[in-house]
């Protein structure tokens, strides 16, 4: 049984979209509620929420993350930039789990996986300090070989592979390739010791050649569940990216 981790990052962006000047993010006239939704995910099936609190705060705020962090039935994956304030801000909310991505104000969304060979140290210095709060580590990694070798050796104990190459490769020739790139990442994980997970760019049209990809333990996403939730309704959408991951 392959995990659902929804990301609800653009629930918050429609919020913020007619209410960034509000200064709350929830009641009165204010909507949608990010946290509400997330528990009408969790009811539909899925098995975590994943919010990327970003630098410029575009779309998920502090207040979301503390209302989710609140909770004690949701299962938070936050995703954050290896910064002295995240770190910080990631120890006192104590999520079941971390994400390390890369973070640039320009990007709409993140265009690609962390370098966590270029960023050594900074990764290093975040795995050590969730690891000794019993926060689990994922690291948001390109299925490549010495981004996979480093990640076991800084011991976080799961990667997440970029999935985001093969999404926009799925109707081009390098789609193939892209797969086979993706399978070979996931099985050198795997013989590592990493748990693998996969996100980014992953919908209900490629998600029936993504699950085959071997060892998948969670998919985190985010975009084609809201974009289906505008017609279906966000519990049929769960429901059904739920069904064809484990088809």
């Amino acid at each position: 049984m392959i995990l659902l981790g929804v990301n609800i990052d653009h629930c918050a962006t429609l919020r913020q979209a007619r209410y960034r000047q509000a200064g709350i993010t929830m009641g009165g006239n204010i909507e949608p509620d990010p946290v509400e939704l997330a528990f009408r995910c969790e009811m539909a099936g899925a098995d975590g929420i994943t919010v990327h609190l970003r630098e410029d705060r575009r779309h998920i705020q502090d207040q979301d993350v503390a209302r989710l962090g609140e909770s004690k039935t949701t299962r938070l994956n936050l995703e954050m930039a290896c910064t002295p304030a995240m770190i910080t801000f990631a120890l006192k909310l104590k999520p079941h789990s971390v994400c390390l991505v890369p973070e640039s104000r320009e990007e709409i969304t993140t265009e690609g996986g962390l370098d966590i060979v270029k960023n050594r140290d900074k990764v290093q210095r975040v795995t050590d300090a969730m690891n000794a709060a019993g926060i689990k580590t994922s690291l948001f990694i390109d299925p490549d070989a010495e981004q996979i070798e480093l990640s076991a050796k800084l011991q976080a104990p799961w990667v997440e592979l970029h999935t985001g190459s093969y999404a926009n490769a799925y109707y081009g020739a390098g789609r193939a390739a892209e797969y086979q790139r993706l399978c070979g990442g996931a099985k050198l994980a795997h013989a590592a010791g990493l748990i693998v997970n996969a996100g980014h760019g992953i919908n209900y049209i490629n998600i029936a050649e993504v699950r085959t990809i071997p060892h998948l333990h969670e998919l985190n996403i985010g975009h084609s569940i809201i974009s289906r939730a505008l017609f279906s309704g966000i519990d049929e959408a769960v429901s059904e990216m739920k069904r064809l991951m484990n088809a």
